[in-house]
């Protein structure tokens, strides 16, 4: 017999609170991005930790191709993972991935989420003509961030040399100037292995989830940085007009796309924010 799920993917369960409050990571970390946000959680909040199968952390034989071609089979992961844990309600913080793979979690189960709290969140990533600059793409009604000439760019990049991508990629993606948090980010970055980091990499820029925004009846808070190379300001604003529930944004005065290793102190104190609203 093979390992659980919660095996498989190191599921873990910290805390003392009653409430329960999901941390989930996105694409290049692992678990280990929230723990510089989990000691300010713990006293309050049974937090469920885990790593998604795509993660360096995980064993890449559990990673099956045909299964992860779409966020789906992650929401089936996720829900798999609260039923197993008789999770009946909880708080989910999810970052950048993660976010979208909570918002579908939610359509499909709004009754076992309080809150989503969306960090570094974009909806649309499908591949679409255009020039311009990189990553979540454009299209003439809405600005994402990257667009399709330079997303390939990425691809070959990734495909033909990762190691000198992830060096590359990485001070860009923290922004700020934050040596650990670059060094961190890269660790987990390469951990990975680099087929399944492209190939993750394919299934999201061809993800749109524009279209289904409004079926998300779940209170959600957007928490977006300032400047972030992966998803403008403006997408924020997006989610907040589009999401179907009562929406908040949260901005965060700082630089970079993953402000949980760069700033933690302040995207803590954001969390908490959300949290009490």
């Amino acid at each position: 017999m093979g390992p659980t799920l919660l095996d498989a993917l190191n599921v873990r369960v910290v805390g003392s609170g009653k409430k329960f409050m999901v941390l989930a990571h996105g694409l290049g970390t692992d678990q280990s991005v929230w723990s510089r946000i989990l000691p300010y959680f713990r006293s309050h909040y049974r937090v469920i930790l885990y790593d998604l199968v795509f993660a360096g952390s995980v064993n890449p034989d559990y990673f099956d191709f045909n299964r992860y071609n779409s966020l789906d089979a992650y929401v089936d992961d996720l829900l798999q993972i609260l039923d197993s844990l008789g999770v009946d309600r909880c708080y989910y913080v999810g970052h950048s991935l993660s976010s979208m793979i909570g918002i579908l979690a939610a359509i499909r189960r709004p009754e076992l989420f309080s809150k989503l709290i969306l960090v570094g969140a974009s909806p649309r990533y499908e591949i679409c003509y255009g020039d311009g600059d990189l990553w979540f793409l454009n299209d003439k009604d809405y600005h994402g961030g990257f667009e399709e000439g330079e997303v390939e760019k990425v691809f070959l990049a990734m495909e033909s040399n990762y190691e000198a991508w992830v060096n590359g990629f990485a001070p860009l993606a923290v922004g700020a100037d934050v040596p650990t948090a670059v060094r961190e980010f890269s660790r987990t970055l390469f951990n990975m292995r680099p087929d399944i980091s492209l190939f993750v990499s394919r299934t999201v820029f061809n993800s749109d989830l524009r279209g289904v925004l409004g079926l998300v009846k779940v209170p959600c808070c957007i928490i977006q940085t300032a400047k972030d190379v992966s998803v403008p300001t403006s997408v924020a604003t997006y989610l907040k007009e589009h999401l179907g529930g009562r929406n908040t944004v949260e901005m965060m005065n700082v630089e970079g796309h993953l402000p949980h290793l760069s700033h933690p102190v302040m995207l803590a104190h954001h969390l908490n924010r959300a949290l009490s609203r």
